[in-house]
């Protein structure tokens, strides 16, 4: 039963990445609506679960509004097709098109299903959503973008997602309006090159990937677990190096791709522009350091009999890939210049 349960798990995520790629390589509008269909009806069984309600919750939540964004977008398209409008000039359907896949990637004004969908998640499903979700949507954006918009967008997407995450004790609340402001960046970056864009998600995925794996093994839900558990030093520093590099401090990875980003605003004297995403990026900083304040100077001396031992291999490639991210801005901008 055990091999049923996986084998059927391994054929919907099959499907969820073989409709991301009828969706990225449709040459119609209507192919890309299918592709997203199957991607939707594929993703709700793995997150679905009939012995928890909670998931069963989150498996309708998240059906109700893919259903909405999806028919919005079908909508717009018939527009087009009934009144034969001139697609590559009329404001209004270019305004539905991205509205609909900004609610399909959690963007905000439209984030609030977000965080609460995926504190029902577990995180190998919260990975799923925060990274490969958002390919398909994106992609498709990047066909038909409105500007000034998405300049709106892009702006409300970094603050709101540095001031939701304040307030949270949650970590997969955190990491839900840590992914919002993370969203801003990407739009930003794929309104300035798709190349750009693609080397920013990866980065982001491959932090987000060790965070996740990571919380998966310490079974980590809450910000209070962390100064609950008496860990050793090394997993310490492996969370502070992951929450730093996400955050965009130097000399981590994660920082190369947002240098890019605020080096093409100044060199376009979009200085205002350029100030509120240096001025977010250090209040996601604070809360993640706050986190890293917990994790590292925090005791729990009634706890002081339990230890976490990890027998995992894996923790090995972790510990391999956080020093790549520790030493990757120092490389890749020797390789760059």
């Amino acid at each position: 039963m055990y091999f049923l349960l996986n084998s059927n798990k391994m054929f919907f995520i099959f499907i969820l990445f073989f409709s991301t790629l009828i969706s990225i390589s449709s040459n119609s509008w209507l192919g890309c609506w299918i592709g997203l269909e199957i991607n939707l009806l594929s993703f709700i069984p793995l997150i679905s679960n009939s012995n928890n309600l909670l998931n069963s919750e989150t498996s309708l939540k998240y059906f109700l509004i893919q259903a909405i964004a999806s028919i919005n977008f079908l909508f717009s398209i018939l527009i087009k097709m009934i009144l034969l409008m001139n697609f590559e000039n009329n404001f209004l359907i270019s305004i539905m098109i991205n509205s609909s896949m900004l609610i399909k990637m959690g963007s905000a004004p439209f984030h609030f299903w977000f965080p609460n969908i995926m504190e029902g998640l577990s995180w190998l499903n919260c990975f799923i959503l925060m990274t490969w979700q958002k390919i398909s949507p994106m992609i498709l954006l990047s066909y038909y973008m409105n500007i000034n918009f998405l300049m709106l967008i892009v702006i409300l997407n970094i603050i709101i997602g540095a001031i939701g995450g304040l307030n949270q004790s949650s970590l997969r609340k955190l990491m839900a309006f840590s992914s919002i402001n993370n969203l801003g960046w990407m739009l930003m970056s794929l309104m300035i090159s798709e190349n750009l864009w693609m080397f920013y998600f990866l980065m982001y995925s491959f932090l987000i990937s060790m965070m996740c794996f990571l919380f998966f093994i310490l079974n980590l839900f809450y910000i209070n677990q962390l100064y609950n558990f008496n860990m050793n030093f090394s997993m310490k520093m492996t969370i502070m190096i992951n929450f730093l590099s996400m955050g965009g401090l130097p000399p981590f990875l994660g920082f190369f791709p947002k240098w890019i980003i605020i080096n093409f605003l100044l060199n376009n004297n979009m200085f205002i522009l350029s100030f509120i995403f240096i001025m977010m990026s250090l209040i996601m900083l604070f809360f993640y350091i706050r986190i890293l304040y917990s994790s590292l100077l925090f005791f729990n001396f009634k706890l002081k009999w339990f230890k976490i031992f990890i027998k995992n291999k894996s923790m090995i490639l972790i510990n391999f890939f956080n020093l790549i991210s520790l030493l990757g801005m120092i490389l890749s901008t020797f390789f760059f210049y």
